[in-house]
């Protein structure tokens, strides 16, 4: 946790505590590079956290070890300032998705733009809806009656994504911050939020969840409870966090990119909506006029391949 909170610029550092993670490290350097195995890939997560004078040395340790194992990486949610570092060890770098910031210190739902949203906000509001924020200890079996139906919904052989959205319990849950929604005394929609780190501190929205047949707008609400409480605490961003195959561009692209691998990316954003469901994570983005949107990236050892992106798909349970 101390690492991350020295040296986790990314909005999504903290999900390298996540449960099933590995973390990489060299002695005597101050940082740790976060990973989990799939195939014969050493799938990272976020970049190096560590300081400066210490990443070029981790990235090395951490390549020699996947050579050890016989794996080559693949490192996502890399941020655009940390391309370089990749592009100086061989990478291939291409755009993946986005991330989706607000500046609460400028936060109001006044004007024409936000009248859906407020009135959705106040239809949750009508229909008896209460949000209060909960320890996960107490209300564990109130998540699950959410859990359950809102799995369900997605399908019958679909799973819950892991890896690049957060988590409920673990060493890590007295960290994270969780508001419950609940209809005359039932649980109806939750958000769970995480710590922020780096110079845009804050708090990041990682999961949230609902009842399929909860009242339009109670997403919304819960939000908008939390969001009032974070400002209030004097908290400077509210990160939604990344999407992938959202906000792509050529103009994103760094020089280390493959030109078919963003081909693919972009092909990906307009029919694979089977893949990820990100038009759905992006439109709810949206609503709240985020104004920072800043590029994310693949970086592939030894080149792009389509069995490194496979194995991302797995690792995040995807397919």
């Amino acid at each position: 946790m101390n690492t991350l909170r020295a040296h986790g610029e990314n909005p999504s550092a903290f999900l390298a505590l996540n449960e099933g993670n590995r973390h990489f490290t060299v002695p005597g350097a101050d940082g740790l590079i976060s990973y989990r195995r799939s195939g014969r890939y050493l799938v990272q997560f976020g970049g190096v956290f560590a300081a400066e004078k210490d990443q070029d040395g981790l990235l090395s340790g951490f390549r020699a070890f996947a050579r050890s194992e016989r794996c080559r990486i693949v490192a996502v949610q890399v941020q655009r300032e940390d391309a370089g570092l990749y592009a100086e060890h061989g990478f291939t770098i291409n755009q993946v998705g986005a991330s989706y910031s607000l500046d609460l210190s400028s936060f109001s739902l006044r004007g024409t733009r936000f009248v859906k949203l407020r009135n959705k906000i106040s239809r949750a509001r009508r229909s008896g809806l209460e949000v209060s924020e909960v320890p996960w200890e107490s209300c564990a079996k109130e998540l699950e009656e959410i859990d359950r139906p809102w799995l369900r919904s997605k399908g019958r052989h679909v799973k819950e994504i892991e890896f690049l959205v957060g988590q409920l319990g673990g060493p890590a849950q007295e960290h994270r911050r969780l508001f419950l929604g609940r209809i005359d005394g039932a649980p109806v929609a939750y958000i769970s939020y995480s710590p922020a780190f780096g110079s845009r501190s804050g708090q990041l929205h990682d999961l949230s969840r609902r009842l399929p047949d909860a009242p339009p707008g109670v997403m919304e609400a819960v939000n908008l409870h939390a969001t009032e409480r974070f400002i209030e605490e004097k908290a400077q961003w509210l990160h939604f966090g990344f999407t992938p195959f959202t906000g792509l561009d050529p103009e994103h692209e760094v020089p280390s990119a493959s030109p078919l691998t963003g081909k693919f990316m972009r092909l990906l954003a307009q029919h694979g909506a089977a893949v990820y469901p990100a038009g759905t994570q992006l439109a709810y983005k949206e609503k709240w006029a985020p104004q920072l949107v800043l590029p994310e990236y693949l970086a592939f050892e030894r080149g792009a391949s389509p069995g490194a992106i496979w194995q991302i798909l797995r690792v995040t349970k995807s397919v």
